[in-house]
């Protein structure tokens, strides 16, 4: 049991719980012990109830902080990418395959999403050009 790591995430909107993982008990039982909150949109960090975080706590929960970043972000731009994906194939579907009665249900949401978005990408880039 010695393999398991000192501390535990349990993942949430925005952040996570965070435990410190005890296996050197009397039981060899696994135990967890809420030590702290994470918000990773505010940069938080909670100690749970009366608890003392000591400098090791809370270097590790700000490297699991960063860590989660890092990750959080690279899927949201594989989301993106699959969202490309997803017009390319809505695209062939909607030429290829879709009955009219398809096309009548999905054609109004879709113009005004792709209007949408078009109108957020001009804007944006329009932005950074006029920036450089």
């Amino acid at each position: 049991m010695s393999d398991l790591p000192d501390y535990f995430y349990r993942v949430r909107d925005n952040g996570a719980l965070v435990f410190r993982v005890d296996t050197e008990n009397r039981q060899r039982r696994i135990e967890m012990d809420q030590i702290a909150v994470v918000n990773l949109n505010k940069g938080e960090i909670k100690p749970h109830g009366d608890r003392q975080l000591s400098e090791a706590d809370i270097a590790e929960i700000k490297r699991w902080m960063t860590e989660r970043s890092t990750l959080l972000a690279m899927r949201d731009i594989d989301d993106i990418h699959r969202a490309v994906d997803y017009l390319n194939t809505t695209a062939q579907w909607a030429q290829s395959r879709a009955t009219a009665a398809q096309l009548d249900e999905v054609t109004d949401e879709l113009l005004l999403a792709m209007h949408d978005l078009r109108t957020v990408l001009v804007r944006k880039k329009a932005e950074r050009l006029m920036n450089d």
